[in-house]
């Protein structure tokens, strides 16, 4: 951090680069990070709509052909995207560092549009199989998404911009989910009708596409549209070498899985991942077995965790340029007391909307919305952490914890489905809760205790190289 800040101390002495640019080509990649992850998320959440409107056509637009789907057909339809999600997580990271952040995720994007586009007629050859079978495809492309957005921030996000730049393209998420969620209804009872749900996702994923392929870049050095001194200050600002951008930097396997940083965001991550997915799929059931409330059918209750989400990413975001900015607090610091709001606020809340009645429904709207409001601290918390510890391998290390997070949301349902036999039973939902609550307490107490946003030694570009000399020199030793 020291060459860092003396680099961009140099960046400020000179005198053509004598300010620092406030705004550039690092916050158009940025936006577009964000409109991606809108776009995507619309096309993943507006299932749980469209299945509504194509099997009670009555609710929306008449005029278009109604399914006959059970229960079951319909919850597979809108698992199926992931089951190949999660398998493609890990893969996307090393796709993306062979073929660029800029390909693949045009490929991936493109691929999902075209899959959005032909998925009303689909349906209508070959009914729900069908529809998983295009949601099975647009898991596939879309799970190496995330892991190309890492790796694309670490190469255009300086050190002390990283937290801006990051949550800011993650907002998306959850501006994607609000969306996914009212529009998509106003959209089926147009004139369009429920096939309008998928045309509409295709057309903005398209038009992503085509700023995507005019505007970004795989590095600053790369874009045709970066002034000489914003490219400077990004590549110094990383300390890298003007020939750094040709050079293959192998992957050092063992010193991540032996590294006690990545162990602590891992474990934080799965945490994460199992927390919001009791907050989010069923505390809303809980809400209904035992509050009497029919929240799941309400697109209002539906959608306010995640504008409560959305809002709460702009306070803390805000909350930790202050804290880096005029308190002078480590990054590392920064890390760990937002992940601690954001982790041990929600465990609280979670104990506690165990213990509310049915008289007492307010008060367990507003702690479910707090509670994933809050949460959403772990995007600079321990999301965003793969770009410290390693910049030039994060796409790698976000496959990898996004993999493990995302087996959370499949594992929690089977958890919940052991203990809770009736869902009017008060008791068993609070075994639930204080069991999400004490994942989230321990997870972060050790993100807390291990955790850090220092970039690790096994980063640089040289350090296979000094290992191999290393084991060169001792295989020497050993020889005489």
């Amino acid at each position: 951090m020291a060459e860092v800040t003396n680099n961009i101390n140099n960046i400020n002495s000179n005198n053509d680069n004598n300010k620092v640019p406030t705004f550039g080509m690092r916050y158009v990649q940025a936006l577009l990070i964000f409109l991606n992850i809108v776009v995507i998320y619309i096309s993943r959440f507006n299932v749980g709509i469209a299945v509504v409107a194509m099997t009670n056509a009555e609710t929306t637009n008449p005029n278009f052909p109604e399914f006959d789907w059970s229960e079951k057909e319909m919850s597979f339809i809108i698992s199926s995207f992931y089951w190949t999600y999660v398998l493609t997580q890990f893969p996307g990271g090393p796709v993306c560092k062979r073929f660029g952040a800029k390909a693949t995720m045009l490929v991936c994007t493109l691929c999902s549009a075209i899959l959005s586009a032909l998925l009303p007629w689909s349906v209508l050859k070959g009914d729900w199989k069908a529809y998983c079978a295009v949601r099975l495809l647009q898991g596939l492309f879309q799970g190496m998404l995330f892991p190309c957005i890492h790796e694309h921030l670490a190469k255009w996000s300086p050190p002390h911009e990283r937290n801006r730049l990051g949550a800011l393209s993650h907002t998306g998420i959850e501006c994607g989910s609000v969306l996914a969620l009212g529009v998509s209804g106003l959209i089926a009872e147009s004139p369009l009708g429920w096939p309008g749900i998928s045309y509409v996702s295709a057309g903005l994923c398209f038009a992503w596409c085509i700023l995507w392929y005019v505007f970004a870049a795989n590095n600053a050095t790369e874009s045709k549209f970066i002034t000489h001194r914003e490219m400077k200050y990004i590549e110094t600002s990383l300390a890298r070498s003007e020939d750094f951008h040709k050079k293959k930097i192998p992957t050092p396997w063992k010193a991540i899985v032996c590294s006690v940083p990545v162990a602590a965001m891992l474990t934080a991550k799965c945490a994460e991942g199992w927390g919001l997915s009791i907050m989010q799929s069923q505390i809303p059931s809980y809400m209904n077995g035992v509050l009497n409330m029919a929240i799941k059918s309400n697109a209002l209750f539906s959608a306010l965790p995640f504008l409560a989400m959305w809002c709460m990413s702009y306070v803390y975001l805000i909350a930790a340029d202050i804290m880096q900015r005029k308190k002078g607090l480590s990054l590392t610091s920064i890390r760990r007391i937002t992940n601690s709001c954001a982790f041990w606020i929600s465990a609280v809340a979670l104990v506690g909307i165990g213990f509310l009645d049915e008289g007492q429904k307010p008060w367990a709207i507003a702690i479910m919305t707090v509670a994933v409001g809050v949460n959403s601290g772990c995007t600079i918390g321990c999301i965003l952490n793969p770009l410290d510890l390693s910049p030039n391998h994060a796409g790698i290390l976000m496959g990898i914890s996004n993999a493990f997070g995302n087996l959370m949301p499949l594992i929690t349902p089977l958890v919940v489905g052991v203990i809770v036999s009736d869902t009017h039973n008060r008791s068993e939902w609070q075994l639930v809760f204080l069991i999400a609550a004490i994942i989230f307490f321990v997870g972060n107490t050790i993100y807390i205790i291990w955790g850090t946003a220092e970039t690790q030694p096994w980063d640089a570009e040289d350090f296979l190289l000094k290992k191999d000399l290393e084991s060169n020199s001792k295989s020497d030793k050993n020889a005489k």
